[in-house]
């Protein structure tokens, strides 16, 4: 069974390419996005936003 949905490719290719091409932006900074996995990690997020079957972002366990 696959992890990822083919909307959550989608949206992270779409990403990927605003990045290659200098348009894609960070949150609230709106700064330019130079990282290969922040533009991976935004992808994913709004993939998650539109419902896509994508794994739970990995919570902070308490020891």
């Amino acid at each position: 069974m696959a992890k990822y949905g083919s909307t959550a490719s989608r949206k992270v290719k779409k990403a990927m390419q605003e990045r290659k091409a200098g348009t894609l932006k960070s949150g609230r900074s709106h700064k330019k996005v130079k990282s290969r996995k922040q533009a991976i990690a935004i992808g994913l997020s709004q993939a998650r936003k539109r419902g896509a079957k994508v794994p739970r972002k990995p919570s902070s366990r308490k020891r």
